[in-house]
C-alpha cells in the first residue's frame, strides 16, 4: 500500500468518508497500561494494513480500505468489557495483544500467537481493528460502544530507550494532553505514515520481526528536534481534543532518518 501524499487535501475532504475501528478491551477491575494500549494499537493498524483481505486486489477488505486511504485517515478507538467485548470480537477484525508490562517490552504478540506477559493487575493490552467503515455506517454492535471515558495510566513510568535501541519509535507531543482513546488513535497514525513510507524490503523486515515499536514522550527540547526533522509527523484534523493542525506524534523508524517526509495525516 503506498502513500496516499499525491493526493491534494481537498480532493481527500471531498472523498466519502471512512473511519478505521479500533476497539481496546478495559476491564473494570483490571484495565491495561496506557503504553502498552498505546503500542498495542499501533501494531494493530500496521497488521491490518499487511493483512491480505487489505491488501490483496480481490480481498474483502481491499475496497474499504481504498476508500479509507483515498478520504481522510480517520481512526477512532471506543472501549469495551465483558460481553460488549465479546460481541465486538465476533465481528470480522484482527485481535492485537500486548505486553503487560506498560513499559514497551520490545516483543509483541500478533494475531493467533499465545502470550504469557502481564499480571494479575496489569493484563496484556487487547484492541482489535476492522476493516474500515462509513463515517455513518458503524457496525451496531460497535456504534454502541462508548468513545468517551478511554483513560488509562502506566503503573511504573515507561523504561528510557536506550541509545542503540533497534525498535521504531512513535514520540508523543509533550505538549499536547489526550485522552488515551485519542492518542491510541494519533499512534496508529505515527505507525501508518511510517508505513506508508518504508521500502518493500523495510516493510517485510517489519512485519517479519512481529512489529516491534516504542511509544515514548520526549523531553520538550527532544520533540524539538524530532518535529523539525524530516520524520514524518501526525498533524491532527482537530476533529476533537486537539487544536486542528495540531502535531502530536513523530514517526521514528531508523529507515526513515534520511528521507523528507512527504506529507502528513
Amino acid at each position: 500500500m503506498s502513500s496516499p501524499f499525491q493526493h491534494q487535501a481537498a480532493d481527500r475532504d471531498a472523498a466519502p468518508q471512512f473511519v478505521l475501528p479500533l476497539v481496546v478491551r478495559i476491564e473494570r477491575d483490571a484495565p491495561p497500561a496506557r503504553t502498552d494500549a498505546l503500542e498495542t494499537a499501533a501494531r494493530a493498524v500496521l497488521t491490518l494494513l499487511c493483512d491480505e483481505r487489505a491488501t490483496a486486489d480481490d480481498g474483502e477488505w481491499a475496497q474499504a480500505v481504498r476508500n479509507w486511504q483515498d478520504a481522510r485517515i480517520r481512526k477512532v478507538v471506543r472501549r469495551a468489557r465483558g460481553a460488549e467485548w465479546r460481541r465486538a470480537a465476533a465481528l470480522p477484525g484482527i485481535t492485537v495483544t500486548g505486553s503487560g508490562s506498560g513499559s514497551g517490552s520490545a516483543s509483541g504478540s500478533v494475531p493467533g500467537a499465545n502470550t504469557e506477559a502481564g499480571t494479575a493487575d496489569v493484563p496484556p493490552a487487547e484492541v482489535r481493528v476492522y476493516p474500515p467503515v462509513p463515517l455513518d455506517g458503524w457496525p451496531k454492535e460497535l456504534a454502541k460502544l462508548q468513545v468517551s471515558g478511554t483513560e488509562l495510566d502506566d503503573p511504573e513510568p515507561p523504561s528510557p530507550l536506550e541509545p542503540g535501541d533497534p525498535r521504531p519509535a512513535l514520540w508523543m507531543n509533550p505538549d499536547v494532553t489526550m485522552s488515551a482513546g485519542k492518542a491510541m488513535a494519533q499512534a496508529g497514525h505515527g505507525a501508518q505514515l511510517a508505513w506508508w513510507e518504508l521500502s518493500d524490503a523495510d516493510r517485510d523486515a517489519w512485519r517479519a520481526a512481529g512489529f516491534p515499536l516504542a511509544v515514548r514522550t520526549p523531553s520538550p527540547a527532544l520533540w524539538t528536534r524530532l518535529s523539525a526533522s524530516s520524520l514524518p509527523v501526525v498533524r491532527d484534523a482537530g476533529f476533537t481534543e486537539v487544536a486542528p493542525g495540531s502535531a502530536t506524534v513523530v514517526a521514528d523508524h531508523p529507515s526513515l532518518r534520511a528521507h523528507p517526509a512527504p506529507g502528513t495525516l
